[in-house]
């Protein structure tokens, strides 16, 4: 049973101790750490352990909630009050970049509102939702419900 971003993402990313190509050709390590664009202080070549996975994962969720609390100052609200539905623009932000968050206009203007059905439907309406299946799926469904999924 999925309670928080972090297993959600453990879920969602999968987790690899060794290095390996994500589906854009990135250098990936953990749980889809790119690290092209993030790179680590330490020699990952022969890969990593659990305990640095896991560490790893803490500090790219702390560095993309601040980003999006920095973008989009509103949501600290929604992470105070609805973590779950918080949880959903973490998890996208993850995967597309806050910046690719950014570009879901509507679904932030009815996040925003509280209108959370409305939401997640905006989000259907996207070439993401087509791309990550399944996982953009549940995310609708826990923006809908205000439940982790």
């Amino acid at each position: 049973m999925i309670t928080n971003i972090y297993d959600q993402l453990r879920r969602d990313e999968g987790t690899r101790l060794a290095v390996y190509h994500d589906t854009h050709g990135f250098y990936t390590i953990g749980t889809g750490h790119n690290l092209v664009a993030n790179p680590l202080p330490f020699d990952v070549s022969s890969g990593i352990t659990q305990a640095q996975s896991d560490q790893i994962l803490y500090a790219d969720v702390a560095r993309i909630t601040a980003q999006l609390l920095v973008d989009i100052p509103w949501l600290t609200t929604l992470q105070k009050n609805d973590v779950p539905r918080f949880g959903v623009f973490q998890n996208m932000s993850f995967n597309l970049g806050v910046g690719g968050v950014l570009e879901f206009h509507h679904d932030l203007v009815d996040t925003q509102a509280g209108n959370y059905a409305q939401a997640a439907i905006d989000m259907t309406a996207s070439a993401w939702y087509i791309q990550v299946g399944a996982r953009a799926q549940r995310l609708c469904q826990q923006m809908r419900t205000g439940l982790w999924v």
